[in-house]
């Protein structure tokens, strides 16, 4: 339950980030008016991810066990290369991905409501169809028959939703670079496995050879239905039987990708940002507090005032937004 609660947490944490961003830099401008067509662009999105998801679920059942296994496997593959991509891209842009997302909404604000209900879809609902994709196969991989990988998942997207209001109201404030490299990095260990289903599920289909060639047996010793083989599975997708294409294939994704994304000198998370200049992303906020006190730090969107944190929510309207006045 542990691996599909992380992918909840950390696919949906990113969603509520935009939406938090979004919402308070309209809050902060004083165009209240604009949110109506962006929380229904944000509510499209929910609801085409959720529809997309249970395409994917019930769409599955009605083909034969190679197809399934056939479908199952390539999606596998291809939620793995957007997560992975997903998280290289959110430790490299995290820095610019405020500003990056208000000058969209100011020129969706120019072009009117139309463009303000896209521009949030677009903004939401790639990361939610990422979500949807990459859950229903993380999901599959790590089924035993219950309810608990769903569960998983629904409690993260949960926390997720939760952590975004408290950035909003200004009541939280985490270190989001580490937040991102630490679940990031576990996240690639939990796609390592998904990838090593995913080749197995074309094994099965007759798509790849070696669907008999086992690299170890150790079942007796970690049997499937005991509670750590049902930690190790949830978890980290551990399978006591693998064949050798999986496990030559989770090796050469883990290890050169895991070595890319913590290698040293990709983020300088202590380096500390002078309020001249844009926050590093363990500075990033997200509550029209931050968006405030840019106002008082020179017209840009630092958020290194510390005593603005708490009363996001109280301020909103008080001062203009950084790098507009």
């Amino acid at each position: 339950m542990f691996g599909n609660y992380l992918i909840g947490l950390r696919e949906g944490l990113e969603a509520s980030l935009v939406v938090c961003i979004l919402v308070a830099y309209l809050v902060k401008t004083g165009r209240r008016e604009a949110l109506r067509p962006v929380w229904l662009g944000i509510a499209v999105a929910v609801i085409l991810s959720m529809s997309f998801g249970a395409a994917l679920e019930f769409g599955s059942q009605e083909l034969t066990f190679e197809a399934q296994e056939a479908l199952g496997g390539s999606l596998s593959i291809l939620s793995v290369s957007l997560v992975t991509w997903m998280v290289f891209w959110m430790r490299r842009t995290a820095r610019h991905l405020r500003s990056e997302l208000h000058s969209k909404l100011d020129a969706a604000l120019a072009m009117g409501t139309g463009a303000l209900v896209a521009t949030a879809f677009l903004a939401v609902g790639r990361e939610g169809l990422e979500t949807a994709l990459f859950v229903w196969t993380a999901v599959r991989a790590s089924n035993d028959g219950t309810a608990d990988p769903l569960i998983g998942v629904v409690l993260g997207l949960v926390t997720a939703v939760v952590l975004g209001w408290l950035f909003y109201r200004g009541a939280l404030r985490i270190n989001l670079a580490k937040f991102f490299t630490w679940t990031g990095a576990m996240l690639v260990v939990v796609a390592a496995g998904v990838l090593a289903y995913g080749f197995h599920d074309l094994q099965e289909a007759d798509w790849l050879p070696g669907l008999h060639s086992l690299a170890f047996d150790i079942s007796s010793t970690i049997a499937p239905d005991s509670w750590y083989g049902t930690v190790l599975k949830g978890v980290f997708n551990f399978q006591p039987d693998p064949t050798w294409l999986q496990v030559w294939m989770w090796a050469l994704y883990l290890v050169p990708t895991l070595a890319l994304f913590l290698r040293p000198g990709r983020v300088s998370p202590s380096t500390a940002a002078p309020t001249n200049r844009e926050p590093e992303p363990h500075d990033t906020q997200v509550a029209p507090s931050a968006a405030g006190s840019s106002d008082r730090s020179g017209g840009t969107d630092a958020g290194d005032d510390a005593h603005g944190v708490h009363d996001g929510a109280r301020r909103a309207g008080e001062h203009s937004v950084g790098g507009q006045g």
